[in-house]
């Protein structure tokens, strides 16, 4: 993962990294024409469009270093704006490594609030109201007052709603008509939706309080209605780059231009084909409309691909290829920089059991093969995909880590490691667990061996397996910052320089690696690439999830996908599960996006004849061969039938019913009584069209039972002994009806 492999924190891959460039001119060597492009354009409104894997980072911190080491970039006049801490942090190490110290690079609602905080007593009076960190139980809290229960899931989509009211600039009483005009669609009933969002506010009010939201709002506000204080920030930053632009907001794109004012000094990086977070606010509109803001703007395109092979760039440029919209418009055809590699392959699975233990085996001998797990990854489109992944991946005795889950650095062990670090370094000599340490690697495992650190894991996984993995991630940056400071001909590192390294990482959010396999939602892979990437539960209804019903909301989900095949270096595979049990009717498709792709199949609404595009190969594993039915007939007048509901019935609407009504009502009562026991629905059962078949035709053995439409094999085997008892006119105790508890689900 890339954000855990680098030896130093923020480091650079070229062995000249770590000693700053001799003068301006040094900083250029070792960039492509386009990313020296980039670097050289110092003035005026300048536009990167930048593909995946492209070096898009490498490019802006090299424009800024060569403009601040030229003398033409003021380093306390830059302000460099992203979207994570991780990311800002990452940019302020590569500036610091290129000699440009002192250039400000923070996210959109850092760099506000330090300017909300140093500007509210002049501006308003007084002090700053306290931030609110999670905004979930206020919101709780609202809801309550307005009368309404909600689980955790249901909290979480409303405060999600609440935050994109409000980086769209949309107040309480406006959110129904707005959300109708956006053709949102909402978790929740729009006019209740907008009654806890007024709760909440009032309720902010009452307590004095503001969320990372008011932040923005804030400042947008105070530089607005105080113009003197506007200039005042314009005097302090004259030059400006933003990251991920295709990720900006109503409200950050505000913020900007009030930064900015009416000058030219704009450099913006991004890709319309990576715009994934519309659900936050987010819109490309505002990177795609530049060039017409500006018509005077420089445009630089970055499409030489440095991260992935061939193989897998061709699949990503064959993806976008069939693309609509905007954003396809404007999309970039990669080129892999990088020797050839295996083909991505594309595996078919019976049911999720087999998907999942199939990904763990495929893992397991990559693993075997030499690949760290830590350079493993398996992506998903919902958090709630990853269990059967995590249950897997133990079995076949792999270690794994949840992205999204708990930040590394808030682990208690975490924590705890820590105290007990600061506190060796801050004794050194007089520790008596140092004593025979003489080295920083040595030092750090002394220190942890009292926290739970052990030179071989624990056997098996779960939580002391978990721990063990924490402290053995720190132990293993150790020994890489004792090593990058070799090769860079430095002094070793003491117990005090990992202290503060820690702590810098920490701030920004930068783990040091946990040999495991990641396993993260697609949204939470944005940023990180990995040696192998296994995407899977490929099937419609999850790719696209089911409630994307726009053109709009479709081509996210597309984007998304890609977002997922790009961040694979050589070995890619695509996956899906034509049912969801063992035994389940294997009616599930594959993703509409893999047309064209996979074997077998055509290319639909491709933007280019003869683009490149997509990959002719791959293999089905697991994949259940269905037998072609021929044509149900009427078993009454014969007629060939053609109406689902007259199928399942096996006779016309109009053809006399021998319905055996008794018979009937006994199944009813049946089925109610299994669903209750299974906590599903009737229907999950036998459908009433199903019922209707059996109390007319009246099997009196397996096989009539199983010709009837309706009835499967996993059924037949489940309820068809209760069904023919039924049928024969016996009566069914209660053991017959309670000896399934522990079994799956019916699909």
């Amino acid at each position: 993962m890339t954000a855990a492999t680098d030896p130093t924190l923020f480091s650079q891959p070229d062995p000249d990294a770590y000693a700053p460039p001799r003068d301006a001119d040094a900083v250029l060597e070792g960039l492509d024409p386009e990313q020296r492009e980039v670097a050289t354009a110092l003035h005026g409104p300048v536009c990167v469009l930048a593909g995946a894997g492209t070096g898009k980072t490498r490019a802006i911190t090299h424009r800024i270093a060569y403009g601040v080491r030229a003398g033409i970039l003021p380093p306390a006049g830059v302000l460099a704006v992203t979207f994570t801490s991780r990311a800002a942090g990452e940019m302020r190490g590569r500036l610091r490594q290129l000699g440009a110290s002192g250039v400000q690079a923070r996210t959109f609602h850092s760099a506000a609030l330090r300017q909300l905080q140093f500007f509210w007593p002049r501006a308003v009076g007084g002090e700053l109201p306290r931030l609110l960190e999670r905004k979930v139980q206020l919101v709780a809290e609202a809801a309550a007052r307005c009368r309404l229960r909600l689980d955790r899931n249901e909290l979480r989509d409303l405060t999600g709603e609440i935050e994109w009211s409000k980086v769209t600039q949309t107040v309480p009483e406006d959110y129904p008509a707005v959300v109708a005009k956006a053709s949102r669609v909402p978790p929740r009933d729009p006019a209740e939706t907008a009654r806890v969002f007024g709760m909440y506010e009032q309720l902010k009010r009452d307590r004095s309080v503001i969320d990372f939201e008011d932040v923005l709002l804030l400042t947008v506000g105070v530089l607005q209605d105080r113009p003197d204080i506007a200039e005042t920030v314009r005097g302090q930053y004259q030059h400006f780059v933003v990251d991920e632009y295709q990720d900006v907001s109503p409200l950050q794109q505000r913020l900007l231009e009030l930064w900015v004012g009416d000058r030219q000094n704009l450099c913006v990086v991004g890709d319309a084909s990576q715009t994934i977070y519309s659900f936050t606010g987010a819109t490309p509109d505002h990177l795609l409309n530049f060039r017409t803001r500006h018509p005077d703007s420089t445009v630089v395109k970055l499409v030489r691909d440095y991260r992935s092979t061939p193989q897998v760039v061709h699949l990503a440029n064959g993806l976008l290829s069939q693309a609509t919209g905007r954003a396809a418009e404007h999309r970039l055809e990669l080129v892999s920089q990088r020797e050839a590699g295996p083909e991505p392959a594309y595996v078919e699975y019976a049911d999720e059991p087999s998907e999942a233990e199939g990904t763990a085996k495929r893992i397991r001998e990559l693993i075997d093969s030499g690949v760290p797990a830590s350079e493993i990854a398996v992506l998903y489109r919902i958090n709630a995909q990853s269990e059967i992944y995590e249950q897997a991946l133990v079995d076949a005795d792999v270690p794994y880590q949840l992205r999204g889950a708990e930040r590394f650095f808030e682990r208690p062990e975490v924590r705890e490691a820590g105290v007990a670090l600061r506190s060796a370094a801050r004794f050194g000599e007089n520790d008596t667990l140092l004593d025979g340490a003489v080295d920083l690697p040595s030092q750090v495992r002394a220190v942890l061996s009292g926290n739970g650190w052990t030179p071989d894991p624990p056997a098996g996984s779960g939580a002391v397996r978990d721990r063990w993995e924490s402290l053995a991630a720190l132990v293993r940056l150790a020994e890489s910052l004792t090593a990058a400071r070799s090769a860079a001909g430095k002094e070793p590192p003491a117990l005090g320089d990992f202290v503060t390294e820690l702590d810098e990482r920490a701030n920004a959010q930068h783990a040091p690696t946990v040999e495991g396999v990641t396993l993260a939602s697609l949204h939470s892979a944005k940023g990180l690439e990995w040696d192998a990437v296994f995407l899977v539960g490929l099937t419609e209804g999850m790719m696209p999830i089911t409630h994307a019903k726009t053109d709009v909301q479709v081509e996210e989900e597309r984007r998304l996908l890609y977002v997922g095949v790009t961040r694979a270096r050589r070995h890619l595979t695509l996956s899906w599960a034509l049912s969801r049990s063992p035994g389940g009717r294997g009616g599930r498709r594959p993703s509409r996006f893999l047309n064209g792709l996979r074997p077998g199949t055509t290319a639909t609404g491709a933007r280019t004849a003869g683009g490149r595009g997509g990959v002719d190969r791959g293999r089905s594993e697991g994949s259940r061969t269905r037998k072609r039915r021929g044509p149900v007939q009427c078993r009454v007048c014969g007629r060939s039938l053609t109406d689902p509901g007259e199928m399942k019935l096996m006779r016309c609407e109009d053809c006399p019913s021998d319905l055996d009504e008794q018979l009937y009502e006994r199944l009813r009562e049946w089925r109610s009584e299994q669903a209750k026991q299974l906590g599903q629905p009737a229907y999950c059962v036998f459908t009433d069209k199903t019922l209707l078949a059996i109390a007319e035709t009246v099997p009196d053995g397996e096989a009539a039972l199983a010709r009837i439409s309706g009835v499967g094999a996993r059924k037949l085997e489940r309820f068809g002994a209760d069904v023919l008892a039924l049928c024969a006119g016996e009566q069914l105790g209660s053991e017959n009806t309670d000896d399934s508890e522990d079994e799956p689900s019916v699909p």
